[in-house]
């Protein structure tokens, strides 16, 4: 799987939290229980991460490498996808498939994605088999083969994913050319899955530079989470991870995006039902989870125009003014690179790109004029509070939420903060942040025209996308 598209609401979907790694010894921080999270540090710097669920006899196993497509290069766009797609194509001890397989067997599922700021690893099986895996993905950390031959087959399987999930995509090219033109400096502007050109010219020597220089265990994190007791995780750990000889990290070099000073504007034409309009706004985003207010002020405001079914946006846009099929808003509120504030939308039947436009601007103008009531403000808070709460059903969607802030620069502790700080935003701060931050010489805004869909197209993904 790869993580590409425009997705709205999300701005929660990355909140995760815990406690700093404070010494190379396991460090429990409470009495053994469901929630209690453990944290150590292998001597090869891999940093491991455990927490109790004991509900069922289940765990979730990730492996998480601080490499996505915002360490690329020009000219090497999507290494970092294709290698995740090679790494399931053995080891010096297994065989290619041999990995998805074995864990097939002891009645589990794998598989990973890919992200701008991380590559993600990880199997979900009876905890009684939690040591199994963590040989496997030890092992392949460790040892992995890269072929000439198995890497000119996938490379094909990369290159059909890509039409498939872009070129083939109205929406998904347009969202692609608007990232790429509202930054110029910043690897932000990178697909994900990489530019077809370089998809063309990589070879399997630079996946095998791209494994060489990030897959290292100083540059992981292990995350568990289940019915586990963290004795036993870190002994298995050691036995097997505790294996892997560190590699040297190479030093990343800031790539810092150059102010925007006037509004930029990009069109695609491509067959489509509709029009689409993306609206994008360089705002700030969160690095001090206790002092910077003005993301969670963004993030209320995005959950105020579209944090649930009766919010501002699909009320007035949608239901009341009929201007729009589909509108909604989203803040990048975590991540390596700099953040957006983003607007989208359908426009109804006859009306254009151009009044829609204007009707979400408007949206934004008023919370700046009047700002938000306390009731509604109240309401908003509990969608964002609830979403959050929700995902702690699931295991791996503890596992998960874990990783991706581990990998931003968060810490484990981190989640219960922000739900603390988003619970003392002000209607006063929504209505600064909407006062502040939205100039439009910081705009960015992409516009899909239709053209014919040919009615011979197929619409069922090609084999070999499961990663």
């Amino acid at each position: 799987m790869i993580k590409t598209g425009f997705q709205l609401n999300r701005c929660f979907a990355t909140l995760a939290g815990g406690m700093l790694l404070l010494a190379s010894s396991m460090l429990p921080l409470a009495h053994a229980a469901d929630g209690d999270i453990t944290e150590y540090k292998l001597n090869n710097g891999l940093r491991v991460v455990v927490k109790e669920d004991h509900r069922s006899p289940t765990v979730a196993h990730m492996v998480w490498y601080k490499a996505g497509s915002m360490d690329e290069y020009n000219g090497t766009t999507g290494v970092a996808h294709v290698l995740e797609h090679m790494m399931f194509k053995g080891t010096k001890r297994l065989a290619v498939g041999e990995f998805s397989k074995t864990v097939a067997a002891l009645g589990g599922r794998d598989n990973a994605f890919t992200s701008r700021d991380y590559t993600a690893y990880f199997q979900q099986l009876q905890a009684k088999d939690l040591n199994k895996v963590m040989v496997l993905e030890a092992d392949r950390m460790a040892n992995l083969v890269l072929s000439e031959t198995e890497f000119k087959k996938e490379i094909q399987v990369v290159k059909e994913e890509r039409r498939y999930r872009t070129d083939d995509q109205a929406q998904g090219k347009l969202y692609e050319a608007f990232m790429a033109t509202a930054f110029q400096a910043n690897p932000t502007r990178y697909p994900v899955i990489g530019w077809m050109s370089d998809l063309e010219a990589m070879t399997y020597k630079d996946a095998r530079k791209w494994y060489d220089t990030w897959y290292t265990p100083q540059n992981a994190v292990l995350v568990v989470v289940g019915d586990v007791q963290p004795a036993q995780v870190k002994t298995m750990a050691d036995k097997t991870y505790g294996k892997v000889k560190p590699k040297t990290l190479e030093e990343r070099k800031p790539q810092v995006e150059p102010r925007q000073e006037g509004i930029r504007r990009v069109q695609v034409k491509a067959p489509a039902e509709n029009p689409y309009l993306i609206m994008g706004f360089k705002v700030p985003k969160l690095n001090n989870v206790l002092k910077d207010r003005d993301a969670y002020s963004l993030a209320v405001l995005s959950a105020v125009l579209d944090g649930y079914s009766g919010a501002r946006l699909n009320r007035e846009l949608v239901q009341n003014q009929k201007v729009a099929l589909q509108a909604g808003a989203s803040y990048d509120m975590t991540g390596r690179g700099p953040s957006l504030f983003y607007l989208d939308g359908t426009p109804a039947a006859g009306q254009t790109v151009e009044s829609l436009e204007k009707a979400l601007l408007a949206q934004v103008k008023k919370v700046a004029n009047e700002g938000v009531s306390e009731a509604e403000l109240a309401r908003v808070k509990a969608q964002l509070i609830a979403s959050q709460v929700y995902k702690r059903d699931s295991v791996f969607g503890q596992a998960m939420e874990i990783g991706q802030n581990l990998m931003i620069g968060l810490e484990v502790a981190d989640i219960d903060r922000m739900i603390e700080q988003i619970k003392t935003v002000t209607t006063a701060e929504v209505q600064y942040a909407a006062q502040t931050f939205f100039d439009q010489d910081q705009l960015t805004v992409g516009t899909l025209f239709p053209l014919p869909i040919d009615p011979n197209k197929k619409d069922a993904p090609p084999k070999g996308l499961s990663h």
